[in-house]
């Protein structure tokens, strides 16, 4: 088990807290939650268009109205992992959990361990972890971190074709087009990293409810107020 224990101001019924996560990482927690949400139904629609109304096109402007939403959106999304790198510099050691794995430490790999076998269910220890978990630090650095750069990357190499040729989002990111195998290529990529991002967070939301009724501290409360508790210490 996790040696870190819980130590500093009390909660009201005696419970050892820690300030975990800082107010700009929960922000952009939600920010990245919601603004994902809001690309991937648009873009769901973008790349599955909608019938086409009854009357003149410019009277209804469904799908221009949509892929509007998902620009302002893609804009959020990458203003606001660009804010939250910045403050895996100057935050606390836990905001820059997400941004990098230690496995050169034994321990890291021995903890990992650990956790696998308990979601596993194949024991009835509990980790006592301040920050994330080695599992959960894996799986946010491979499906969240790495994927988000990637949307990022292929998102706007696409929005730099509409742009045109010489636009900001073409000399950013142009050269991805044809790494990737041109512009079909680039979004049939985009699309299957988006229904990978969905599958994460299914899978985040359910480890941290889990954490929370079976590992006995705080995980998703920890993410609104910032507080870790460990309610059987």
């Amino acid at each position: 088990m996790n040696s870190n224990v819980a130590s500093g101001p009390r909660d009201p019924v005696g419970q050892q807290a820690v300030y975990v996560f800082e107010a700009p990482v929960r922000l952009w927690h939600w920010l990245h939650t919601f603004s994902f949400l809001i690309l991937a139904v648009t873009g769901y629609l973008i790349a599955h268009p909608l019938p086409s109304p009854i009357g003149e096109p410019s009277d209804h402007f469904v799908m221009g109205n949509l892929r509007l939403i998902h620009f302002i959106s893609a804009y959020v999304f990458a203003i606001g992992f660009a804010v939250r790198i910045y403050w895996a510099f100057v935050g606390n050691k836990y905001s820059r959990e997400i941004f990098y794995l230690p496995i050169w430490k034994a321990k890291w790999w021995k903890e990992l361990l650990f956790e696998v076998k308990f979601y596993l269910f194949l024991t009835k220890d509990k980790d006592s972890t301040l920050g994330h978990n080695p599992l959960a630090q894996t799986a946010m650095f491979f499906l969240n971190t790495l994927f988000t750069f990637f949307m990022i990357g292929t998102g706007f190499a696409l929005y730099g074709q509409g742009l045109g040729d010489g636009s900001w989002a073409d000399r950013m990111f142009g050269w991805i087009i044809p790494l990737l195998g041109g512009g079909q290529a680039v979004r049939n990529w985009h699309i299957l990293g988006m229904w990978i991002m969905l599958m994460f967070a299914i899978i985040h939301m359910y480890m941290a409810a889990r954490a929370d009724i079976m590992g006995r501290k705080s995980s998703v409360s920890a993410m609104i107020g910032g507080w870790r508790l460990f309610r059987d210490e």
